[in-house]
């Protein structure tokens, strides 16, 4: 856990680090070229600055053991990190998209950007295609979903000045400094599309919710290593940061002993463990072969899509 915890600092300082450079860069050189769409790039950096110490500070709060309070630990604080960036990214690309259209509607003459915005907006690229890379990478290495949706946030950014970097290139092409503007605004639509990406990945953890079948067919695989356990149903998985709780039936010889009832259940858990390291814990109801009751929750082998 404490391995985890560092590597997850470690891409939110270089993240931090990294961003602050390029929103300084972009901001600064917006202001002096004249581009609204640099300009607003630098504004989604600067955000960006502010989700690198929210993760921060979120992998302080996860890295805390369980207590009274919070028996299951405090990993979700990860994931409220990550709902509070769709938050703030979201609040970004409104801002970018309301300059924008009131600049188109202002009537003002438009001014061409000066040169120099082509090159900072090249370099912002190179930037977040490194800090896009560091996230995913330190991301899948930690299973942290905080630092992959910041990597998708910053994989957006690339798009997004790539974007800026065309609407530039045509405006000096053409002589027609209001693609600039036109282009912020494809800018801005971009990161509201994200954030609302973000928001509803975030949104599915918190509500106990997962898309991804992939863990379901590992319990199930694990359950199948013990004969005696029978039937495995109302299966379900919720996850805790990095970390999963499995809940779920089976079915025993009814003629068994309440102890030998237990060991199959102690069986199950051992085994889901071994094939599982990202278990935190392992609910197994025992219930006799065959038993039938009005059960509306958790999956079966079938909906994992196993053939029984």
């Amino acid at each position: 856990m404490q391995e985890r915890i560092r590597t997850i600092r470690l891409a939110s300082w270089i993240a931090l680090v990294g961003n602050f450079i390029l929103a300084v860069t972009k901001v600064l050189v917006g202001f002096i070229s004249g581009s609204l769409s640099v300009l607003s790039d630098g504004i989604d950096s600067s955000t960006d600055v502010l989700i690198a110490l929210m993760t921060l500070f979120a992998a302080r709060i996860s890295a805390k053991p369980g207590d009274k309070e919070h028996p299951y630990g405090h990993g979700r604080a990860e994931t409220v990190a990550s709902a509070v960036i769709a938050f703030v990214v979201f609040f970004a690309g409104s801002q970018v998209l309301v300059s924008a259209i009131k600049a188109i509607l202002s009537g003002e003459r438009a001014v061409m950007p000066a040169p120099i915005a082509l090159w900072v907006t090249v370099f912002s690229i190179t930037g977040k295609l490194a800090l896009s890379y560091s996230q995913f990478h330190f991301g899948k290495k930690a299973g942290s979903n905080m630092l992959i949706a910041n990597g998708k946030n910053m994989r957006g950014d690339v798009v997004t000045s790539v974007a800026v970097l065309v609407g530039l290139g045509l405006a000096f092409l053409t002589g027609i400094p209001v693609l600039d503007k036109i282009l912020a605004i494809l800018v801005a639509l971009w990161i509201i599309k994200n954030a609302i990406g973000i928001f509803l990945e975030a949104n599915t953890e918190l509500m106990d919710g997962t898309a991804d079948r992939g863990p379901y067919l590992d319990l199930f695989n694990a359950i199948s290593s013990v004969p005696a356990a029978g039937n495995p149903h109302r299966v379900r998985l919720r996850r805790i940061g990095s970390m999963l709780v499995a809940d779920l039936d089976i079915e025993v010889d009814p003629h068994m002993t309440v102890a030998q009832g237990h060991d199959i259940a102690l069986a199950v858990e051992a085994a889901i463990k071994d094939a599982m390291p990202e278990i935190y814990d392992v609910i197994v109801h025992i219930e006799p072969n065959g038993n039938v009751e009005k059960e509306r929750y958790g999956l079966t082998a079938s909906d994992a899509g196993i053939s029984e």
